[in-house]
């Protein structure tokens, strides 16, 4: 009886509100033929948005009806089913009875009577028509609900239905792996309100309190950053318009894809331990993370020994991970490792008092003793393994013992078959069998001192070795490992008696220990001072000499090497002058010009006796103190000028270095004309000119490489060592070739004399402060 009477109360509250509901004015008048559609139902429903802020997502929705002239007389009537009821009766007849009226008043049915209108202003295609528009205006529907009208008529019956939508904003997303951030980009229009979350399943997402409701209003920024602490699989971002209780749209740009970092996963979990299983809690539900658990044994703070074969079996069901640990080794060092996607997290949740056993270890010879102890009754068992890092490998055979579950201790005897494994003992509860095995491992430190004393006598004989390997070495020379198979031309540039000391023992290195065969002005002074070099410079005079050796020397494709001094920078910018005065601006080493030169120096060497000044150059002892010019080192190397320019114009400047001495010059005295061509500072550079040189590995008689059996980084360290003793023999003498005046031979007469006297200073005198010598490695 009481439902009854609500059920009268309700149905007359929606009569008498439903007018309330219908905000618009009702009309019915003549129109065009616009929107009707002949043979279809005559009804249609249009709707405009309401936004009003602070109130939930409203429409406005609006109903037409066509009429046409003989519809009237059919009794025509349009129903509102939904949302509110309504009964609507079009009629073009004068005024009705008044009972009759009011008969359908009280039956709920509204008459709207339609104008007359004057037939000749419609169109000739209306008027002959006779259409009649009945429009209903703003039946207030919110979102999601349905707006239904239906026509009835003798004739014809039709419903039309509208469902309001619930509108949601169009945004993107751009992920910031590195600073864990989320960009929001929404579509310009109202307001929008966002927010991240963790997806727990399809149509839930759980938002937490370190996720703020950011408001992003389009017509200031479109964009919004959302800080996430832990990018997970079921994390995603929410935008919704800010009026209430607005529909929200999700997405999840981390679905179904591989993590980026393993590491906020474990972050985010949380172990709980309850009494018979425990559980891995995560803001994701357990059907979005692959996640396996198995045992493993902490043997110290950084080290957890899995245990074979102890995978634990998930429960299924539910959003968090749940593992039973009924039949689990509860011991405070059996611990939980979780996998996912290769990245490994280890929790201990098992507490001291839960274990039901106990065992310890004693050292015994050639064995180890276990000591058990039970409060249950149980079979234990016992194994020799040996620990890697997949677990402990099982080896040898297996021991048990049975408790009857007093506190009477049981020992087991472990053999040690081999120590040098050292080998490590897995124990367990075999019967009942419990998951998990604990692995004691003996100390092996009393072993050790032994290990210590033959790695030492190792280590001395390795050492002592190598010192001897490396002092026959040296006692070979350099001679035996390296030589330099193409000629070499060396070309002076000063007169200063420790330019020429050092040009003439940079050459006795490069013939005395590098086995090269060196052409050298002051060495080449006449005929009978090398054996097998052809004519001297007496014999030819210094241009035709020069001109000469240039040649056989670019033909069988050696180097030239001009050591540039300071003076050198003085003779080419003269010689430079007179060439301009001679109005000359190409010239090379042609037939003409070995001519004019010959002729005046072989006038002029003639006069001053050639032969006899040019011997004292490297042989006289009275070379310091000479104040004479040489009449071979200044004409010798203004053709070596004359011919490099010409290399450099026809191109065929490559077989052409540049020598100075570290603190007889420097690379700025060089011209900027030869700018190109190589340049080598003796004695840091030495490695690089030995290689340019093309020096090589000495041959076996054999034909073969005599280092091609040793490995290749012995090779280099050798090459390395030799660079340095050359270096370390150029620069002795370099320091003591300087000065005013120096006592004894200033430079020696021959090859032979110059490499005596080099074997002879081998010890490097202490660099000046502030220098930095650099050497750079020999190659072969």
């Amino acid at each position: 009886m009481f439902t009854r009477r609500i059920g009268i109360t309700g149905a007359f509250v929606a009569l008498v509100m439903s007018p309330l509901l219908l905000e618009g004015a009702t009309t019915c008048k003549m129109t065009n033929q616009q929107g009707f559609v002949e043979g279809s139902c005559p009804v249609k429903l249009t709707s405009v948005p309401s936004h009003e802020p602070g109130k939930s997502y409203t429409e406005c929705v609006t109903v037409h009806v066509w009429l046409k002239a003989d519809d009237f007389c059919k009794t025509p009537r349009i129903e509102i089913l939904s949302p509110i009821t309504g009964t609507f009766r079009p009629t073009m007849k004068p005024k009705m009875k008044k009972e009759k009226r009011n008969n359908e008043r009280k039956r709920g049915v509204t008459r709207v009577e339609c104008e007359r209108g004057a037939t000749e202003l419609l169109p000739n295609s209306s008027a002959s028509l006779g259409l009649w528009e009945l429009k209903l205006d703003c039946i207030k529907a919110d979102a999601k609900s349905v707006v239904s009208v239906a026509y009835n008529s003798t004739s014809r019956n039709c419903s039309v239905s509208y469902t309001v939508p619930d509108p949601v904003p169009d945004f993107e997303l751009s992920v910031n792996g590195s600073s864990k951030s989320i960009t929001v980009t929404v579509e310009p229009g109202d307001k929008v309100y966002t927010r991240w979350c963790y997806r727990k399943s399809s149509g839930h997402c759980m938002v937490g309190a370190i996720s703020p409701q950011i408001t992003i209003d389009p017509s200031r920024s479109r964009s919004a950053l959302l800080n996430i602490p832990y990018l997970l699989p079921c994390v995603c971002v929410q935008a919704y318009y800010t009026l209430v209780d607005s529909c929200r749209r999700k997405k999840c740009p981390f679905e179904n894809q591989s993590l980026a970092d393993v590491r906020d996963v474990w972050a985010s979990s949380k172990v709980t331990l309850f009494e018979s299983c425990f559980k891995l809690q995560s803001p994701c539900p357990a059907s979005d993370l692959k996640i396996s658990a198995s045992l493993c044994w902490k043997q110290h703070e950084h080290l957890c020994i899995p245990v074979l074969n102890s995978t634990l079996k998930e429960e299924e069901g539910g959003q968090d991970f749940i593992y039973k640990t009924a039949a689990v080794d509860r011991h405070p060092r059996m611990c939980v490792q979780f996998s996912l996607q290769g990245s490994h997290n280890i929790s201990c949740p098992f507490l001291a008092d839960m274990s039901s056993w106990e065992v310890y270890m004693a050292p015994g010879r050639q064995s180890v003793f276990l000591y058990l102890t039970s409060s249950v009754p149980a079979t234990f068992s016992a194994q020799l393994c040996v620990p890697n890092e997949r677990g402990c490998t099982p080896m040898g055979q297996v021991h048990s013992v049975i408790m009857d579950g007093n506190t009477t201790e049981r020992r087991i005897n472990v053999p040690l078959y081999s120590v040098a494994e050292r080998p490590c003992v897995q124990v367990w509860q075999s019967d009942p069998a419990l998951h998990g095995r604990r692995i004691l491992c003996p100390d092996y430190t009393h072993n050790r001192c032994g290990m210590y004393a033959v790695a030492a006598l190792i280590f001395v004989f390795f050492a002592a070795f190598l010192g001897i390997f490396f002092h026959r070495l040296t006692k070979s020379g350099t001679a035996g490992w390296l030589c330099i198979q193409k000629p070499v031309l060396l070309v002076c540039s000063s007169e200063q008696s420790a330019h020429v000391s050092a040009v003439c023992a940079l050459a006795s290195i490069l013939q005395g220990e590098l086995s090269a065969t060196v052409h050298l002005a002051l060495w080449a002074l006449s005929s009978q001072t090398q054996t097998g070099a052809g004519t001297g410079v007496a014999d030819l005079g210094p241009l035709p000499w020069l001109y000469g050796r240039w040649e056989a020397v670019r033909k069988a494709q050696g180097k030239v090497l001009i050591v540039w001094s300071p003076e050198a920078k003085k003779s080419y910018e003269t010689w430079r002058e007179e060439r301009v005065n001679m109005g000359k601006n190409e010239r090379d080493c042609s037939k003409a010009e070995v001519g004019n030169h010959l002729k005046l120096n072989e006038r002029k060497c003639k006069k001053e006796k050639t032969a006899g000044d040019c011997v004292k150059l490297c042989d006289d002892k009275d070379w310091y103190t000479q104040k004479e010019p040489s009449t071979v080192i200044a004409p010798v190397f203004t053709a070596a000028l004359a011919c490099l320019e010409g290399a450099l114009q026809g191109c065929k400047g490559q077989g052409v270095a540049l020598v100075y001495f570290q603190g007889r010059c420097h690379s700025r005295d060089i011209p900027k004309a030869f700018r190109g061509v190589p340049r080598y500072c003796l004695p840091q550079d030495l490695g690089g000119l030995i290689q340019e040189l093309g020096g090589m590995r000495r041959q076996t008689q054999t034909g073969k490489f005599s280092w091609q059996c040793w490995p290749r980084l012995m090779s280099k360290v050798l090459s390395v060592w030799l660079a340095r003793q050359l270096a370390q023999r150029l620069q002795t003498l370099l320091p003591q070739m300087q000065g005013k005046q120096m006592e004894g031979p200033g430079v020696t007469s021959t090859p032979k004399m110059m490499s005596e006297k080099t074997q002879s200073r081998l010890r490097l005198p202490a660099a000046r402060p502030g220098t930095v010598q650099e050497h750079e490695p020999l190659h072969g």
